[in-house]
């Protein structure tokens, strides 16, 4: 028992022994590493010491190298700024040396003006004592005329008056006169060159036709083929066609007939069809109508479309197309319509071209303006006014159903495309050869000038030339003087717009001319 209470005190005693090692040894060891740490922590803040004074420097040293970049830049600045101030110092020191010389020399003008002034009182003054005096002296004279002349103020003002009236005209006349010279000088020259452009440029060809066709025969026993057995053969061609058939002496030859030359040209056709085919009666002329006539109306369509893609012009209705193929059969005065219009159409776009104006408007306008003419013989009314209708209703533009309507208008009220296809109009129609006239007419309207020129007094003799487009007038002038014959010219002008109608213009020419005759002995 002793020995275990022994045992169990040696064991404590050296549980405690081991104890006490262990702390002193943990002692030992935290004071080793406190050593360690506190060596550490010196050598770190060593370095640490030694990292910040060599910041230190470098921030010092940067900050010196800004300081004199801020310095270099600042002085720099400051002699941009002397400079600036230097070159502005010296435009203000110039100004202030030209202001100076200004009011130098507008103190020397005011001093000048204000001599002259003193002058122009001085002179105003001596004209006013003048004028006193010359009212004065004309009252004195006006005294004297009335006892010389012995009448009232009244009589003196109502002869002045006439006399200033005369003198008037006269300084009208002399004044118009001048106005036309000047007008003559820039536009006509002008008009003249674009016309005389126009026509240079484009020369068309035209194409004269009849009213009637001739269908030449084989021989003379074809024509009673045609008239057939009691003349069913002829019935049956006009009823198809709806023209005259007339087969006279004239060697073979039969003549047809119609005042619609489209079905002159489908019996035309048609006839010279059933010669070739030898094969003649009702059956077969019925036939053969219908198919000439299917086929006249794709000419028709074709020639339309060519026309409008010749001149340029797009876009038009299908109707206006077949309207202007119709055309190739139309004539007027015997010259093409269908060639007439595309003459007027290249002639209009040459002229806007040299007005600036819109070209394919223009050549729009010059082919369309008489495509009335395609049914004038079914429509009551103007060419014009009908082609206006029918451009309206088909969706043309105002500005070309304008022109349309008055390409044959005096121009006073039109527009200048109007006026352009009018003057392209009359181009065209003028062209030796283009029209033919009825004599009766062309008589007629040459007496109406000349008789119209003779009922103005002062006239010695008048001739109407150019196909009646110009009248030439001699005056007496003993009776007419210059200025005279300018308004004799423009009274002449009115009385014929007024009284006459006719295609185009007319123009008015007045002369007077003095002669002077001996006889040397």
């Amino acid at each position: 028992m002793l020995n275990e209470s022994l045992f169990v005190l040696l064991i404590l005693a050296a549980v405690l022994a081991g104890i006490v090692v262990g702390f002193i040894l943990k002692q030992i060891f935290t004071a080793k590493k406190m050593k360690a740490s506190e060596s550490l922590a010196e050598r770190i803040v060593g370095e640490a010491k030694k990292e910040a004074e060599t910041i230190k420097k470098e921030v010092i040293l940067q900050s010196k190298e800004n300081l004199l970049k801020m310095k270099a830049d600042f002085d720099r600045e400051t002699k941009d700024a002397k400079n600036d101030l230097d070159v502005l110092e010296k435009r203000i020191r110039s100004k202030e040396e030209n202001v100076d010389k200004r009011i130098d020399t507008l103190a020397q003008k005011e001093t000048n003006i204000e001599g002259r002034e003193k002058s122009l009182i001085n002179k105003e003054t001596a004209l006013e004592e003048k004028h006193r005096k010359l009212d004065l002296i004309l009252e004195e004279q006006k005294e004297k005329l009335q006892r010389i002349a012995g009448i009232s103020p009244e009589e003196a003002k109502n002869i002045l008056i006439q006399s200033m009236e005369s003198e008037a005209k006269r300084d009208a006349g002399a004044l118009i006169r001048k106005i036309e010279e000047e007008a003559k000088l820039t536009a006509d020259r002008k008009s003249r060159e674009i016309i005389a452009y126009a026509i240079q440029r484009y020369a068309g060809d035209y194409v004269a036709e009849h009213t009637v066709s001739v269908v030449n025969l084989p021989s003379e026993e074809m024509k009673g083929r045609i008239i057939g057995r009691e003349g069913r053969n002829i019935r049956a061609i006009e009823a198809a066609t709806g023209i005259d058939l007339i087969v006279d002496d004239t060697p073979e030859a039969v003549v047809l007939s119609s005042f619609d030359p489209i079905r002159r040209e489908v019996a035309r056709v048609s006839l010279e069809r059933l010669i070739q085919d030898g094969r003649i009666h009702p059956g077969r002329i019925e036939e053969i109508v219908k198919k000439v006539r299917v086929e006249v109306d794709q000419i028709i369509r074709e020639t339309g479309e060519k026309a409008s893609f010749d001149c340029g012009v797009h876009d038009i209705h299908p109707e206006i197309i077949n309207m202007l193929g119709s055309l190739k059969y139309r004539t007027s005065y015997s010259q093409n319509v269908l060639q007439h219009s595309i003459d007027v159409a290249y002639l209009t776009g040459i002229m806007a071209a040299e007005l600036n104006m819109n070209i394919k408007e223009a050549k729009r306008a010059g082919l369309l303006h008489d495509i009335g003419k395609a049914v004038d013989h079914k429509i009551e009314g103007t060419h014009a006014a009908i082609g206006a209708d029918y451009a309206k209703r088909l969706g043309e533009s105002p500005r070309i159903v304008q022109a349309i309507a008055t390409h044959h208008d005096d121009g006073r009220n039109n527009t200048l495309l109007g006026v352009l296809v009018q003057a392209a109009d009359t181009l065209s129609a003028a062209r030796p050869g283009a029209r033919r006239e009825m004599l009766e007419t062309y008589v007629k309207r040459l007496e109406e000038l000349e008789k119209i020129a003779y009922s103005f007094n002062g006239v010695d003799k008048c001739y109407a030339i150019q196909a009646g487009r110009e009248i030439r007038i001699l005056v007496e002038n003993e009776k007419i003087s210059e200025n005279d014959s300018v308004m004799l010219c423009n009274d002449i002008i009115k009385k014929i717009e007024t009284e006459l109608s006719y295609p185009g213009q007319i123009k008015v020419t007045v002369i007077r001319e003095t002669r002077v005759s001996s006889y040397a002995k």
